[in-house]
């Protein structure tokens, strides 16, 4: 989808809704909502192109939140156990390394923050078989912005025009200094 349209991002105007509809937005094939639908559904999907003998790969999304459902850990048992090495799931928590790698996940940790860094992780985990792959990507809320950083209360919320130039602001000031250095 064109980039423009990430400005209607949770906007009553925009098809892209705060959790992405598989109608309306291209490129999403599973409209979720109720925590640990994704990765299991992902699963489904990575066996069905195992089972048809197709080349590509599933991605999910995870939260800190949502791994605490019971239907995360059987979704991540299925997957270990047809080895669907076709499957890279990202979850943005610690200490979860060695219970995914006793689990039979093949496991990268990176700075979430670290664009390079995550390329190289989702280069790592295509090239990977045998089992599947988990980047367990460190994030901090709102990083670089000092009124979000660190503040639940911005999960799912979008600034005002002012809070968006702030934070704009910041953050292009923080790449300058970094592109610095």
């Amino acid at each position: 989808f064109p980039e423009e349209e990430l400005q209607m991002f949770r906007s009553v105007e925009g098809h892209m809704s705060g959790h992405a509809e598989m109608h309306h937005v291209k490129g999403v094939d599973m409209s979720t909502g109720s925590l640990g639908q994704g990765i299991s559904a992902a699963v489904g999907m990575a066996l069905a192109g195992k089972l048809d003998k197709k080349d590509y790969r599933v991605y999910s999304l995870l939260g800190d939140g949502e791994i605490e459902e019971g239907q995360v850990w059987e979704a991540f048992m299925a997957a270990a156990k047809y080895k669907l090495d076709n499957l890279c799931a990202v979850m943005p928590t610690e200490p979860l390394d060695k219970k995914l790698e006793a689990f039979g996940w093949h496991v990268i940790k990176v700075d979430g923050h670290d664009l390079a860094a995550l390329e190289d992780a989702f280069k790592l985990a295509q090239d990977y078989k045998g089992a599947p792959t988990m980047i367990l990507a460190k994030t901090v809320k709102g990083k670089g912005v000092s009124f979000m950083e660190n503040q639940a209360g911005w999960h799912g919320k979008a600034p005002n025009e002012e809070q968006y130039q702030q934070a704009r602001q910041e953050l292009v000031a923080a790449l300058a200094e970094k592109e610095g250095k």
